[in-house]
């Protein structure tokens, strides 16, 4: 990890940015993917299942009996831990649906919100080197809960050409049957246009790598919803001298084993933190078995000195983290002064795996930068909400006359009969 000492602050936005792969590389291979599926459908998802994941060409979907024989290969402890993850999530998303009430905003004109469900939606859950069961928790419950007619799910298959038992089982468990064996753009693609095998949806969800999140943006051209820009997995900690380094270099770590265009960074105004962090860091990376993809997430990480908490509460808000741990004495007093964040963990024993997993929050957020403008995945990102309006004889009458004034200064002379028409009628009985 990179040591830097008390960055001036015209330097604080190169220190921001994010690893990346060439852009212009990556636009093109992930435009060419789309167009093979758009135009070769199934064959193309075969062909670049075997290309980038070494998976031979077989059924897309997932078969009731692989579903169903899932559940044997998973220990009871675990079921047991993703049953309170389960309930702890919909304990949480259950609580964000709300009925908005009726408004009468004049005499005569109600009008409200109405939530309805967005009827197909497309869950990508990532399964290559480490299947994320947990991602479908977060995405399939809500989902669940909103009422989505269609759930479909898109996951890689291993080189068995198997999707995880891990991800079947707690589809099963959620009440999701249509899985289908595609992973990368591809599967982006497949969910966006429809194949043969895998249906067209109106929304996709999920995280991945540069090249599904790149994939995501481009569908989202020709009209496909998606959740937000969720890339690779990133988090910052906020820590005074009083945090302990040994916790910090845990947080650290449990994101750099993401993947290897993951990002952490530690912001402190204590340099001895710094160096107690570093071989913290370097004690425990040693014993994780992913230990090559931390290390290599770490070379583009950062441990940075601040003057003051203050600065290094303004650079996070400029950062704007997926994740964000206040490893601090007055921990609630700094939270209070974040403007953006996908999801901030405060205190001292909030580590940021309890998001991940089972404190019942998603952990589906918005990623290189994009807390400055998007939220987390919510069960409202399942809804879409429709207005209703209802408008009496009384009403027309009442806001009919502002109505006419304002449609004549637009010289929608049409706009201003619609009400015209409807007061004379009033005026004729």
């Amino acid at each position: 990890m990179k040591t830097i000492i008390l960055p001036e602050k015209e330097s604080w936005n190169e220190l921001c940015r994010r690893p990346e792969i060439a852009r212009k590389d990556l636009e093109n291979v992930v435009r060419g993917i789309i167009n093979s599926v758009k135009s070769e459908h199934d064959k193309a998802v075969h062909y670049f299942s075997e290309k980038f994941d070494g998976v031979p060409p077989g059924n897309l979907k997932v078969s009731s009996d692989e579903i169903r024989e899932s559940a044997v290969q998973i220990h009871q402890y675990l079921m047991n831990a993703i049953n309170i993850a389960k309930k702890n999530i919909e304990s949480f998303h259950s609580a964000q649906l709300l009925t908005e009430p009726v408004i009468e905003t004049f005499k005569g004109v109600r009008c409200w919100r109405k939530g309805v469900a967005i009827e197909k939606v497309g869950l990508y859950i990532p399964g290559g080197s480490a299947p994320l069961f947990s991602t479908l928790l977060m995405l399939g419950i809500p989902a669940k809960l909103a009422g989505c007619k269609e759930i479909i799910v898109c996951s890689p298959p291993g080189k068995d050409g198997n999707v995880s038992p891990l991800i079947l089982y707690t589809a099963q468990l959620i009440g999701i049957s249509e899985i289908f064996k595609a992973g990368g753009a591809q599967a982006i693609a497949a969910m966006a246009y429809g194949t043969e095998s895998i249906p067209k949806v109106y929304k996709i969800f999920g995280p991945g790598n540069q090249y599904v999140t790149k994939a995501k943006e481009l569908v989202q051209q020709d009209g496909v919803a998606i959740d937000m820009p969720a890339g690779p997995s990133e988090v910052l900690v906020i820590a005074d001298n009083r945090a302990n380094p040994e916790f910090i270099a845990a947080d650290l770590l449990s994101q750099a084993e993401h993947g290897p265009d993951s990002q952490v960074i530690m912001l402190t105004d204590d340099l001895k933190l710094i160096e107690r962090v570093k071989s913290e860091i370097d004690r425990q990376v040693e014993l994780l078995p992913r230990k090559d993809i931390a290390l290599k997430a770490l070379e583009n990480s950062k441990l940075i000195q601040m003057p003051t908490l203050i600065n290094c509460i303004d650079f996070s808000n400029l950062y704007a983290p997926e994740h964000l741990i206040i490893n601090t004495v007055d921990a609630n007093s700094v939270a209070n002064k974040v403007r953006n964040a996908g999801s901030v963990f405060i205190g001292n024993f909030s580590c940021e795996s309890a998001g991940d997993y089972a404190s019942g929050t998603n952990h589906t957020l918005p990623t290189n930068g994009f807390a400055k403008n998007y939220s987390g995945v919510s069960t409202e990102s399942f809804l879409k909400k429709i207005s209703f309006q209802e408008i009496s004889a009384e009403g027309i009458k009442n806001l009919g006359p502002t109505i006419e004034v304002m449609a004549e200064a637009e010289s929608l002379i049409g706009h201003k009969n619609a009400v015209s028409i409807r007061l004379k009628s009033l005026e004729n009985g």
